[in-house]
Parts: structure tokens; C-alpha cells; sequence
């Protein structure tokens, strides 16, 4: 078995992850990461550079552990990079380096990596514990749902990512929210009406 793109594996240990560190809600933030990283020993670079595609890397050599981050990513999309580069640190330190950009997300290196980092800014269980709170079954999940979940939990889980975990938890029918436009939006109507 191959631990790197194991997926139950790598949402088991972004669960554990979540426990060592004491992560106990829906929220993780830039802070929560930068304080595991020191814990491992993993030292971040914001990367100030503009990289027309590339998000982050990871680097493991004699020295130790490093992480680039481009830094001109917006909040959520930098936690999850973050996110997704502990994965790296945490089951693929043999390869030396691993780069996330739009060349390589298809590779099951890097979708474990994607699924990692969603489990652990937002676990399936607190998905699924929101769901029922707000009486959305199974397949009936809409756009709304998840600004609701992203607003009242403030997750740092991007929408794609609670689009993603939505269709793959069977709450909404395959590829009816990843291709949803206008997020905020909707956000700012949600917010209207509260």
C-alpha cells in the first residue's frame, strides 16, 4: 500500500493531526498551520514572487523541511496550500520535493494531498453534523447550504473545496455545485437576509 495517495489513510491522518494539535473546530487558520509547522520543524517562505500557476512546494533535503508559499494567494487559498504541503511533509519527505500547480493536480500524489487538506481545515463529520443541523438530506445539498455552512462556521475550506466534499459525500448529485459561479454572491444575499 502506498501511503501517499491512500486515501482513507490521509483522512484518517489529517483527523489525528487535528487531534495532536488540538484542532477542534471547523475553523483552521493561517496561525493554527504556522504553529504546526514550528512544531515539526518546518520552516515557511512566502514566496512574494508572482508564479503564473504554481501555489506552493515542498523541499526535503539535509537541511530539513521547507515549504514556499505564494504569498500573493488570498486567505483560504493559502491555508489549504498549506494545508496540502503538511501532507507532503507528513508521507512524501522520500521525494525531496513536491510542487502544487494547475500541470500536476491530476496525479494521486497531489489529489491525496487535496483531500488531506480538506479533511483537516473541514472534516467530513462536522460536513455532515451541519448538514443535519440546517435538514439537508442527502442529494438535496444547493449552493445556499454551503454558504451557510462557510458563513456560520467560517471554515477556511474554499467553496470549491466544500462543493468538492459535498458531491463526494453524495450530499449533492455529481458535478452540480463544483461548477457553480458567483460564491459571493450568493454570500452577500445570505448575509442580506440574516
Amino acid at each position: 500500500m502506498n501511503l501517499t495517495n491512500d486515501y482513507y489513510y490521509l483522512k484518517t491522518l489529517a483527523r489525528k493531526v487535528r487531534v495532536e494539535h488540538g484542532l477542534t473546530t471547523p475553523r483552521v487558520t493561517e496561525d493554527d498551520l504556522q504553529r504546526i509547522y514550528s512544531k515539526e520543524g518546518i520552516e515557511v517562505d512566502f514566496w512574494p514572487y508572482r508564479l503564473k500557476h504554481l501555489r506552493g512546494a515542498f523541499f526535503y533535503d539535509d537541511l530539513g523541511a521547507s515549504v514556499m508559499v505564494a504569498a500573493s494567494l488570498p486567505q483560504d487559498p493559502k491555508v489549504f496550500t498549506m494545508a496540502h504541503e503538511l501532507k507532503h511533509f507528513l508521507t512524501d519527505k522520500n521525494l525531496g520535493i513536491s510542487y502544487c500547480d494547475q500541470s500536476n493536480v491530476g496525479k494521486s500524489l497531489e489529489i491525496g494531498a487535496e483531500i488531506f487538506a480538506a479533511e483537516l481545515l473541514l472534516p467530513d463529520k462536522f460536513f455532515v453534523e451541519y448538514m443535519e443541523k440546517i435538514k439537508v438530506k442527502r442529494g438535496q445539498c444547493d449552493p445556499n447550504a454551503l454558504v451557510r455552512l462557510k458563513i456560520d462556521t467560517r471554515t477556511t475550506l474554499s467553496y470549491a473545496g466544500l462543493a468538492i466534499k459535498a458531491e463526494q459525500l453524495r450530499y449533492a448529485p455529481p458535478k452540480s455545485l463544483t461548477k457553480t459561479k458567483g460564491w459571493r454572491k450568493l454570500e452577500d444575499a445570505y448575509r442580506q437576509r440574516r
